[in-house]
């Protein structure tokens, strides 16, 4: 039989090959512009040109959007932890918080809000799956499956904040430049500076108490540990 800290390292091992795998997909299909643009708000990115030209302009979309960066972070953590399965210290909690957090934002605020006008071709089916569905449900699985233990606190949670907070001020920014956002409900230039900040802190708010229950659950998985 496996031991446990080596299926540990296997399922760490395989969520970052997963995420990894599919942003590495997505960004070769984007580069190479495979399949047009069907965004037809023109608030909204996905308004560049074919082939070379628009090739920076889809990079720095694709760079852009939330989806993205929880999965890169996935992908990130899981490789560390796939090379030190306890790994510890107060940076690398934070961002074990984040990505928690970032991946289940992704997959729920998909599914709840998005996927209803999403049009996909191709290829774009095995990498929306993978970014939207396989990915987040593997890294709460493994969180609750293999940990690491009691690493969290009150104030990773909080800390774990600024990261997607500096993402959505780098998002309005470029968007008061480019007049274009990634989702519809920070999309400045059709609702305004006041209701798309309503929307952020709203889910800020759900992202701090999906922090607190993932803290609960740390907590209450480690004393049944000790327990055990």
């Amino acid at each position: 039989m496996v031991q446990a800290p080596v299926r540990g390292r296997i399922a760490f091992g395989a969520t970052a090959l997963l995420a990894g795998f599919g942003m590495a997909l997505n960004l070769v299909l984007t580069v190479l512009g495979t399949y047009p643009s069907t965004q037809t708000v023109p608030t909204l990115l996905g308004f560049n040109e074919p082939g070379l030209a628009g090739m920076p302009g889809r990079v720095f979309d694709f760079l852009s959007y939330f989806t993205v960066l929880s999965n890169v972070l996935v992908a990130v953590v899981m490789a560390l932890l796939w090379r030190d399965p306890q790994r510890n210290g107060a940076l690398f909690r934070v961002l074990r918080m984040d990505a928690l957090i970032m991946i289940t934002v992704t997959g729920l605020i998909y599914w709840g809000v998005l996927a209803g006008g999403v049009e996909l071709q191709g290829l774009e089916y095995v990498t929306n799956t993978i970014e939207h569905t396989l990915v987040p449900i593997a890294a709460v699985l493994v969180f609750l499956i293999f940990g690491p233990r009691g690493q969290f606190r009150v104030s990773t949670v909080f800390v774990a904040l600024i990261l997607p907070i500096a993402w959505a001020l780098a998002i309005l920014a470029r968007g008061a430049v480019i007049s274009a956002y990634p989702y519809g409900f920070i999309d400045v230039a059709r609702y305004g500076y006041g209701s798309v900040l309503q929307n952020i802190v709203g889910v800020a708010v759900f992202g701090i108490i999906l922090g607190f229950v993932f803290l609960g659950i740390d907590r209450l998985l480690a004393r049944m540990q000790r327990a055990g």
